[in-house]
């Protein structure tokens, strides 16, 4: 993805003033909205060493593996609140649309956001 391309998860703002700056490690997430953004972005941009660092180690999986069949294509930020954010992600799988709703949770550890898990 080129830096100046518009960034995946919506933000209207370049990809290196949004999500680039926090995949390149230049900058962390603020708030759980801005990691999920970010965490975003980086499936869309087969980022998935960024997905693994945010993911918090009590929860994540020993491996990310890509999908090649899969292309994200959008993101909606239904609600959040500190520690938690509800979105709509939208993707195309072999062609065909799709979308996955989730409402994931998140844990300020040492002084960084990270993913803890969707809330059942």
């Amino acid at each position: 993805m080129s830096l100046q391309q518009t960034c995946p998860c919506g933000s209207g703002a370049t990809y290196d003033a949004c999500c680039g700056r926090l995949h390149r490690g230049s900058a962390t997430a603020v708030s759980a909205v801005e990691l999920m953004r970010a965490r975003y972005a980086a499936y869309a941009v087969d980022e998935l060493d960024y997905v693994f660092r945010t993911w918090h180690p009590r929860t994540r999986p020993d491996a990310i593996e890509p999908d090649p069949a899969l292309t994200w294509t959008g993101l909606e930020i239904v609600d959040s609140g500190e520690d938690w954010v509800e979105f709509v992600a939208s993707y195309t799988r072999d062609g065909v649309a799709g979308e996955r709703r989730e409402r994931s949770t998140f844990e300020l550890r040492r002084g960084e956001w990270v993913y803890v898990g969707e809330d059942a």
